[in-house]
C-alpha cells in the first residue's frame, strides 16, 4: 500500500504540474482529492487494515502525501494567478504615450527666438544689453521721461497701477507696471558715466483689449546711445545698419517726422520691403535735455539718441503672421510652424 501511495503521490504531482490554467488546475485537485480520487480511495481503505501499526504507518505517509499535494496546488496555483494577471494586464494594456515614436525636441518660442536675434544682432553693432524692473515708479516711467502730470499716458484708462508706495523720487504717485522699457535708459544713465551704447529689451504691459494687432502684455525692444557729438545721422546710420543686419540685404530705412515727449527732434523709422513696400516699425530720436537732466548726464556735454520698438510685432512681420493673439494661444499646430 505505500507503494501506492507514493505512486498516487507521484501523479498527482505530475498533472498539477502540467495544468496550465485555473479551470484546468481545479479539476485536477477534485479528481485527485476527491473520495474517488486515488489517494481519496487509499484513505478510506485504511480501515480495512487490520494491524493498528502498519495503519498509523499507512496514515502517516497518507498524510504527508495530501500535504505534498496540497502544497504543490497552492504554489502552482500562486504562479498561474500571477501569469493570469500578467496576460490580463497586457491585454488590457493602453499605449498613453503622447509620441508612439520618437518626440522630437522643442523649441523656443517664436518671441524668443526674435528677442534672442535682435540682442545677437544688436550686440553684433556694439551695444551691450541692459535690464530693469517689470514694476517700477511713476518717476521712472513718465517724469524722468519728460511725461508731466496731464499726458494722458499717465492716466488709469492705459497703465495699471498696482500700488501706491513711498516715493522714490519727487512727483512719484505709486508703482506701476512698466508702460515701456524707457525706464531701463534712465536707470542705466543714473548707473553707469557716457560714453552708453545699450539695448533694453523686455516685457511692457498696458491696459489694452487684446485684438489682431494688440496684446495687454508684450515686448519692446529699446535702444540709448550717450556720447560726445552724437547727431541724427548716427540714429539714422544705425538704423539702417539694424535693418540689413536683422532683415537682410534687400531691405532699407527711411525716417519721418514725428513727435515723443522723449526725443527733440523724433522720427518714426520704416523699413522698405524688396517688393517696394514700406512698413512702419518704431520710434526714435534724439535724447531730449530734460531727460540728459534726469539721467544726471550733462546735456551741453552728452548728446544721444533713442529707439524702440516692438518685439512681438517684429515676429509678426517677419513671419507674416495674420493675427498676434496666435502666438500666445499654444496651439501646437502653430507653434510647430516655427
Amino acid at each position: 500500500m505505500i507503494d501506492d501511495i507514493t505512486q498516487a503521490t507521484e501523479e498527482a504531482l505530475k498533472a498539477i504540474q502540467t495544468a496550465s490554467d485555473l479551470a484546468e488546475l481545479d479539476r485536477a485537485a477534485a479528481e485527485m482529492l476527491g473520495k474517488r480520487g486515488a489517494l481519496g480511495v487509499l484513505k478510506s481503505s485504511l480501515s480495512k487494515v487490520a494491524d493498528i501499526d502498519e495503519r498509523k504507518n499507512l496514515g502517516r505517509a497518507l498524510n504527508d502525501a495530501m500535504s505534498a499535494v496540497n502544497e504543490a496546488l497552492a504554489t502552482h496555483r500562486a504562479n498561474l494567478v500571477t501569469e493570469e494577471r500578467l496576460r490580463r494586464v497586457e491585454a488590457e494594456r493602453l499605449d498613453l504615450t503622447e509620441f508612439p515614436s520618437a518626440p522630437s525636441r522643442g523649441h523656443l518660442h517664436l518671441v524668443t527666438q526674435a528677442w534672442q536675434h535682435l540682442e545677437d544682432v544688436f550686440v553684433g553693432l556694439g551695444f551691450t544689453v541692459a535690464e530693469g524692473p517689470e514694476v517700477e515708479t511713476d518717476w521712472y516711467n513718465f517724469e524722468a521721461l519728460n511725461m508731466g502730470e496731464g499726458h494722458p499716458a499717465r492716466g488709469e484708462f492705459d497703465t495699471l497701477f498696482v500700488g501706491h508706495d513711498a516715493a522714490e523720487k519727487p512727483g512719484d504717485s505709486g508703482l506701476l507696471l512698466r508702460t515701456h522699457t524707457s525706464p531701463v535708459q534712465i536707470r542705466t544713465m543714473l548707473e553707469s558715466e557716457p560714453p552708453i551704447y545699450i539695448v533694453a529689451p523686455g516685457r511692457v504691459f498696458r491696459r489694452d483689449t487684446p485684438d489682431a494687432t494688440h496684446m495687454p502684455v508684450f515686448h519692446q525692444i529699446e535702444g540709448l546711445v550717450v556720447d560726445r557729438g552724437i547727431t541724427m545721422a548716427h540714429l539714422a546710420g544705425t538704423i539702417e545698419a539694424f535693418t540689413h543686419a536683422f532683415f537682410g540685404p534687400g531691405f532699407t530705412s527711411r525716417l519721418r517726422p514725428s513727435y515723443f515727449p522723449f526725443t527733440e527732434p523724433s522720427a518714426e523709422f520704416d523699413i522698405r520691403r524688396p517688393d517696394g513696400s514700406w512698413l512702419e516699425l518704431g520710434g526714435c530720436g534724439m535724447v531730449h535735455p530734460e531727460v540728459l537732466r534726469a539721467g544726471g548726464v550733462d546735456p551741453e556735454e552728452w548728446s544721444g539718441f533713442a529707439f524702440g520698438f516692438g518685439i512681438d510685432r517684429m515676429a509678426v512681420m517677419r513671419h507674416s503672421v495674420s493675427d498676434i493673439r496666435d502666438m500666445y494661444s499654444n496651439d501646437i499646430r502653430f507653434i510647430e510652424q516655427f
